[in-house]
């Protein structure tokens, strides 16, 4: 399979010069992307401060699939703002309800003020008003997926790990499968490695809109990207994304390193069927034009599936400011702009 790029672009996330509590500007980090057949819904792994702001925004497309920045709107509702860090969004596998997950690579052992980072929500489809917290803390006015976040613990088996990956899949009962993807896993935060491993568990979606986990989370699928001759640095999963046009999964896989700039940033895309992931096969690497691997210029970390071949791809270099090739008349982007790629996948 080969991805042919159809257009890339900026988009601005918020006001150009906005700055933090502390004086800093204010970098748009787009680590979550999802389109809800109307308009994507893009999430930062940082905060967007400000009132009437917060880190999840959402922009219509044009026919092409190009956003409209003048139709950007943010989800203001406090469980949405009071999150922290998302770094992926998925539908439901039957399209009507929205997930949205954060990293859950830290927690407080002592107190509650690092639950904003272990956050798994949903809404349904176009109503964000009636968010809901999925696995809460079972204690009173104690936030976050905590229960979720020992699940988590147990099917990964380490300390120390970072969500990057989100998506449901039709299962063969109750509503489908939700998956997990690790990025990162480790004894601590500085003493871990790159992995591309993703967990599940089958789920529910009752009468009240809540996600409800049916059975145990478990690992159910790996791979090492280094295993291909194609891959020439060490990556971790950056994405998953449910192709329900052509019943496959998409993952992506990132690589950085933050002392060298553009030219150690980057990315790869892969496809699987869904029969070749319950059988724990080896993804396909997706080539380009000419049938080299395609690599992507930026660090690839949000990815939605607009129709049977058009794929939406946002970057999140971090404060890395070069465009590269993204725009032609510019060598670096503004602070509040996240760069994307729109693609269109070819036989």
């Amino acid at each position: 399979m080969r991805a042919r790029p159809i257009s890339h672009g900026t988009l601005e996330c918020f006001p150009a010069g906005l700055v933090d509590d502390s004086g800093e500007p204010v970098h748009a980090e787009v680590s979550a992307v999802v389109y809800d057949g109307k308009r994507l819904i893009l999430g930062s792994d940082k905060p967007i401060p400000g009132e009437g702001r917060s880190s999840v925004f959402s922009v219509d497309i044009d026919d092409e699939g190009r956003p409209h920045p003048e139709t950007l709107g943010y989800y203001t509702q406090p469980l949405i703002r009071s999150a922290i860090k998302y770094e992926d969004f998925a539908l439901t596998a039957d399209g009507r309800h929205v997930l949205a997950t954060t990293g859950f690579d830290r927690i407080s052992d002592r107190d509650h003020s690092l639950n904003a980072y272990n956050h798994l929500l949903i809404w349904p489809l176009g109503d964000p008003d009636r968010v809901q917290v999925v696995d809460p803390d079972p204690r009173d006015n104690v936030e976050g997926s905590l229960e979720l976040r020992q699940r988590l613990t147990a099917a990964i088996g380490v300390p120390y790990y970072k969500i990057e990956g989100l998506a449901a899949i039709p299962g063969e009962r109750d509503d489908g499968m939700l998956l997990f993807g690790v990025r990162e896993q480790g004894q601590h935060f500085d003493d871990f490695e790159y992995v591309c491993r993703v967990v599940g568990a089958h789920y529910r979606v009752n009468d009240s809109g809540a996600l409800i986990f049916t059975d145990d989370l478990r690992e159910v699928y790996r791979f090492d990207p280094g295993e291909f001759d194609a891959v020439e640095h060490v990556c971790g999963l950056s994405s998953l994304e449910y192709d329900p046009y052509n019943h496959r999964l998409y993952l992506m896989t990132s690589f950085e390193n933050e002392s060298e700039g553009l030219d150690s940033i980057g990315g790869y895309l892969w496809l699987l069927s869904l029969e070749a992931f319950a059988r724990g096969e080896a993804p396909a690497l997706v080539e380009d034009d000419e049938g080299n691997t395609l690599v992507f210029e930026h660090k690839s970390e949000g990815l939605a599936v607009l129709d049977r071949d058009r794929l939406f791809v946002a970057y999140d270099n971090d404060r890395e400011l070069a465009l590269g090739s993204v725009d032609g008349d510019r060598d670096e982007k503004h602070a509040c702009e996240a760069p994307w790629t729109l693609l269109k996948m070819v036989e």
